[in-house]
Formats: structure tokens, C-alpha cells, sequence
């Protein structure tokens, strides 16, 4: 996890324009460089690190010997960058990851070198000898990225949006900052002034093909087939797959653990294979909540089914409304559901950060929109709607779930990794046919569920266990954190401000009391930046008022909650 940032063909002097480099200084506490690029002094990089492979040459942009016209500034993880080094015989300079990205470039070019990458990335890539410029971004945008491009050719990069809010142009007309597209790559033509020509923006991976790397993968070709036996197997094999190829790191490994079927999962695999991989250090899980919450009681219960090194941290609502403002800065979002999850994990990050010495931190995002976990998918009209509300779901995490997730742990400097969302595993469970994903017996993810019965991984009432919204779980059942959170906002919005929000905010105009206040100081902090959000989270074929799974009617509650 690191923050990236470039200008190509600047107006002005660069030095002013650094400062806004310095906004995204906590993706990277450990280093930074600003570097101008030779013979073009109005281009330049900005790069802060976090270092977790490569301690001596991870430094960015990252130059080798070989290819001196390439300058590569990149945040991600490449899981799959000894294999590749392997199997085309590449001869590196370093042992960093993001190295594999220039010797794929030179013998495939872009498109390839992108399909290849097996991880999470989002990439600035300038070859000065082709005098061309490439953008890239990972499959589900697990790693951020935004970009301002100018009529005249004015390029400015960066990891999130607020080190690009400020830089100024000498354009008249208004230039939008815009988030890059999942598993896109641009590339742009470099002209002799240092302003750029975009010349191609295509797709390079969906989540429902099968990844080109998937080939090179050390887990060979599956059994075939959907006999039931078959294809629990194969979701298992995956599964560690994926966890086990992200255990690449220098630093400590840790996870963020709710007690939820999904982080049980991670963290069962993760405790499992550190022992195999023999880890010097036991592996810290984290869970955050009310002492009487239900996420606390069974994340104690898994850790200590598990084995691990566990941590509580302890939530009141009052800390949660003190960090919302915070939270919104990082999050650069409005939505409503997405606030409410990431202030827990905001401050369980911050504990993590001051308190221990983890920082690769594992976490259970994207399970939810893969295995058709949501609650509402009980009211799928039919198993065909249920996978195409799948898909949509996937495509959009970069806007929801995978953003609040990279947002709230790089606020502190820790570097996500999420194996649910790993590109095998996602295009596998998105192969199987429609009526197997389906929830069952009125219980959602029932085909991961029975993935994992009879495997001990973790506790059978944890494996079975009804999905808890993040937000509500941090709390009792008698009280979930987004009504205390309500409580609150009711004195700080009037009725009369409601009921001009479509006036006040013709773009995607708040609904709620609470939607307006998160609104409000959005359009504090970034002003113009509404459309990053292009609309709310919400559940389908429901007529929900809230996002939150405790107010739709087929809520059930677990018993022993």
C-alpha cells in the first residue's frame, strides 16, 4: 500500500503544486520522493511508501538498468512476480514485486503486461523512448486511483482524489478528477511539451473471465465438472490458494476478524497456513464492537477456536460520531451505508496502527457480492436476476466496499488484502450455474457454508452463522450504531433543509436526515466531487428505505443473539 502520484505538462512550477502531493502522505508513512522526469521538466512523480516487500530497493519511481527509459510508479501487490520471473526467464535487478511490471511491458507490451498481473495495482507507466504514458488498475479497483485530464493535455495522477482537488491548469472550463475504471488500462501519447493525447482506454479483465495469468497459476487446472463434491473441493483449493499467495510480505501479518462467516473464514485459513509457512509470529486478529455486541462475542469465540493472538477494541457511539468527519475525508463518499461500516473500521485501523506492530492486514471483503451474501437476495425473482445482481455488485466494490476498505486502513498506513476477491477464485465461483449460488433453506452463501461443513476450519454456529451488517453488528440487537448515529443527526439537520435537499443537491439528492448531514460535509470537504458517488448503496427487489439489513422485514436475527 503506498500513495502514487504524477503531473504531465504543467503550467506552473512544480514545487507549489507538490504540496498537494503531501495530501495523500498517509498512504506511505516509511518514505517520499518527488522526482522530475529527465528532459521533460514539467513532468513529475510523487510516490510516499509503505514498505512491505523489498525494504532496500522498493523505492519509487522505480528505474532499472536495463530499460532507463521506463519510470514505473505503482501501489499494489503482485502476487504472481516470481512465477512470471520463472517462467519467461527474466533477470531482475531487485527483489520488489512492482519490477515484473517493466520486463512484462517490454516483451508483451501494456495490454498483456496488465492480464498478466495477478494482484492488486494501480500503475503509472511513462516510457520515454515510445514517448507514451500508461494508466492501469486493477480487476475490482481494490487499489485507487483518480486522474484530471485537461482539453489542452494537462495529465495529473494520484491514489485519491484530494491530492488532485487543488491543482490548478490554465484551462477556463471546469476539469472534472474522476476515478480510473477497474481493470481498464489508458494510454496516452507524450508530446515534446509534456502534455499528453489519450490514444486508448480499454478493458483488460471482468471479473466473470477467466484471468489470462490463471495459466502460470502453482494451483494447475481444476477438476472439471459441477457434481456437488467437485465443486465444494475446488472452492476449498482456491480459497487457500488465494490466502496462501497473499502471505507475500516483510512486515507483520494480521486480520480484521467481525466474527461474520467471512473474515472466520480468512482468518481460520490464514492462522492454518501461517503454521504450515512457519510465520515467526502468531498471526493478531482484531474485532471492534460493544462488549455486548454479537461481532465481539463470536469473534472471541473464533479466535479462540482458531488459535490466534486476539484483540478487542472497544466501540461507543460517541467515538463512532466524533471520527465521521474524519471518516468522510478519507472515504471521499457520501454514501450512506459505506460511512456507517467504515467508522469501525476506521478506528479499528487506528488501534492496529498505534497499538500493534501488524500492518499487512487480511480482511473478508467481497464475499458478500460474490456468494449473494445480502440478506435481499432471499427475494431474488429468479436465480439468473441473483447472478446478475452478482455481477453488478462486483463491478461496483470499487465505489462501496472495496473503498471503504482500502480508505479506512490506508488512512493509517496499512497495506488490505482481501483473498475473496482474489481473480481465480471470483471467475470460478461466477462460472457455476445460477440456481447453485443461490441462498437455500433460508440461508444466503449457502454454497460457501457447505464449502467448509465438516472441514473444523471454524466453529459450526460460526459457519451457519446469518449475515450482520458490519455497522449493526458493532452494537447490540437492542441498539444498532446507525440508530445512535440518527439520534444524533436529528439535532443537527431541520425538516425545512430536508425538504430543499433536491435544491440544494440536484445530484443524487439526499433522502434522509442522515444522508443530508454526511452530504453536508462531503460538500465541505470537496466541492464539485458529487458524481464520484453516482448513487446510494441500497437493496433490490425490497422496498428499502435504509441500507441497513436490521430494517428490512425478512431480517431474522440469530438466536443466540
Amino acid at each position: 500500500m503506498c500513495g502514487i502520484w504524477a503531473l504531465f505538462g504543467s503550467d506552473e512550477c512544480l514545487s507549489v503544486k507538490c504540496t498537494s502531493a503531501m495530501k495523500i502522505a498517509h498512504r506511505g508513512p516509511d518514505a517520499f520522493r518527488f522526482e522530475n522526469v529527465n528532459g521533460y521538466t514539467n513532468c513529475c512523480f510523487g510516490f510516499h511508501r509503505l514498505a512491505i516487500v523489498d525494504q532496500l530497493h522498493g523505492m519509487q519511481p522505480l528505474r532499472i538498468k536495463k530499460f532507463p527509459f521506463l519510470w514505473l510508479c505503482y501501489n499494489g501487490e503482485i502476487y504472481n512476480h516470481h512465477r512470471l520471473k520463472e517462467v519467461f526467464e527474466f533477470e531482475h535487478q531487485t527483489e520488489g514485486d512492482g519490477e515484473i511490471l517493466l520486463h512484462l511491458y517490454d516483451r508483451f507490451g501494456i495490454e498483456q503486461m496488465a492480464s498478466l498481473l495477478d494482484g492488486v495495482f494501480a500503475f503509472v507507466l511513462l516510457d520515454t523512448a515510445n514517448k507514451k504514458v500508461f494508466l492501469g488498475r486493477d480487476t475490482y479497483g481494490v487499489k485507487p486511483m483518480f486522474k484530471l485530464l485537461t482539453d489542452d493535455g494537462f495529465l495529473a495522477v494520484s491514489s485519491e482524489a484530494k491530492g488532485l482537488t487543488e491543482i490548478t491548469h490554465s484551462m477556463a472550463s471546469q476539469v472534472r478528477v474522476v476515478p480510473f475504471p477497474p481493470g481498464h488500462f489508458e494510454a496516452f501519447n507524450l508530446k515534446l511539451s509534456g502534455k499528453v493525447e489519450s490514444i486508448q482506454m480499454d478493458q483488460f479483465h471482468s471479473c466473470v473471465d477467466e484471468p489470462a495469468h490463471g495459466i502460470y497459476d502453482r494451483v494447475g487446472r481444476l477438476p472439471s465438472g459441477f457434481q456437488l463434491e467437485t465443486v465444494k473441493s475446488n472452492i476449498r483449493t482456491l480459497f487457500e490458494n488465494a490466502v496462501k499467495k497473499r502471505l507475500m510480505a516483510h512486515r507483520r501479518i494480521g486480520c480484521l476478524l467481525s466474527g461474520g462467516l467471512d473474515s472466520s473464514l480468512v482468518a481460520a485459513t490464514l492462522v492454518k497456513l501461517a503454521k504450515q509457512e512457519k510465520l515467526k509470529y502468531p498471526v493478531q486478529t482484531f474485532a471492534i464492537g460493544a462488549e455486548d455486541s454479537p461481532d465481539i462475542q463470536a469473534a472471541r469465540k473464533v479466535a479462540a477456536y482458531i488459535g490466534s493472538e486476539h484483540h478487542e477494541v472497544s466501540f461507543t457511539p460517541e467515538e463512532g460520531i466524533k471520527v465521521v468527519k474524519e471518516v468522510i475525508f478519507h472515504l471521499e463518499c457520501y454514501d450512506i451505508t459505506t460511512i456507517r461500516s467504515s467508522v469501525g473500521m476506521y478506528l479499528v485501523s487506528k488501534f492496529i496502527r498505534e497499538k500493534t506492530d501488524s500492518v499487512v492486514i487480511f480482511s473478508g471483503e467481497g464475499a458478500d457480492e460474490l456468494t449473494q451474501g445480502y440478506i435481499y437476495f432471499h427475494k431474488a425473482p429468479s436465480p439468473k436476476a441473483a447472478a446478475e445482481e452478482s455481477v453488478r455488485l462486483m463491478k461496483e466494490l470499487y465505489l462501496f466496499d472495496v473503498l471503504r476498505a482500502d480508505r479506512t486502513t490506508a488512512a493509517h498506513g496499512l497495506e488490505l488484502r482481501v483473498p475473496f476477491l482474489d481473480h481465480r477464485f471470483t471467475a470460478y465461483y461466477l462460472s457455476l450455474p445460477e440456481e447453485m449460488r443461490v441462498p437455500k433453506d433460508g440461508v444466503e452463501k449457502f454454497l460457501l457454508r457447505s464449502a467448509f461443513a465438516g472441514e473444523n476450519l471454524i466453529p459450526d454456529d460460526i459457519l451457519w452463522r446469518r449475515k450482520e451488517a458490519f455497522s449493526d453488528g458493532l452494537m447490540s440487537l437492542k441498539k444498532s450504531w446507525y440508530t445512535s448515529l440518527q439520534e444524533h443527526i436529528e439535532s443537527e439537520v431541520n425538516d425545512s433543509e430536508l425538504e430543499m435537499a433536491a435544491k440544494t443537491f440536484p445530484f443524487n439528492p439526499p433522502k434522509t436526515k442522515e444522508g443530508y448531514y454526511s452530504r453536508q460535509i462531503f460538500e465541505e470537504l470537496y466541492p464539485g466531487g458529487c458524481e464520484w458517488t453516482p448513487h446510494y448503496w441500497m437493496p433490490h427487489w425490497i422496498n428499502a428505505t435504509d441500507p441497513s439489513a436490521r430494517t428490512l422485514s425478512i431480517y431474522k436475527p440469530d438466536k443466540d443473539q
